[in-house]
C-alpha cells in the first residue's frame, strides 16, 4: 500500500531492470516488429516502400553515407540520454535512503 501512496520509493533494482528494458529490449522489439506491422496494413506498406524507394534513389552516395552517420549518432545520443535518466533517478533514490538513515 506505501507504493500505491508513494511513501515507500521502489528499489534501485526495479529501475535497473525498467533501463535494461528501454535501452536494449524495447528497440529489438520495435526493429523485429516493424516490417510485419508495415506489412499488415496496405496505406502504410505502400507509402513506406514508396518513400524509401524514392528517398534512396533520390540521394547519391556521400549523402547516404550522412544520412546514415547522423543516424547512428543520434541513436547512441537517446541511448546516453536514458541512461542519464535512469542515473539520476537511482542516485536520488540513494541520497532519499542516506538521509532517511541519518534521520532514524
Amino acid at each position: 500500500m506505501d507504493y500505491i501512496i508513494f511513501k515507500t520509493l521502489i528499489s534501485i533494482n526495479t529501475l535497473i531492470v525498467f533501463y535494461y528494458i528501454g535501452a536494449v529490449i524495447i528497440p529489438v522489439l520495435l526493429w523485429i516488429y516493424a516490417k510485419p506491422l508495415i506489412n499488415k496494413y496496405k496505406l502504410i506498406s505502400d507509402s513506406y516502400f514508396k518513400n524509401k524507394d524514392f528517398l534512396w534513389k533520390l540521394l547519391d552516395k556521400k549523402q547516404k553515407i550522412r544520412l546514415i552517420s547522423i543516424t547512428v549518432p543520434i541513436f547512441i545520443f537517446i541511448q546516453l540520454l536514458w541512461r542519464l535518466l535512469f542515473e539520476f533517478l537511482i542516485a536520488f533514490m540513494q541520497i532519499h535512503d542516506a538521509l532517511l538513515q541519518g534521520v532514524s
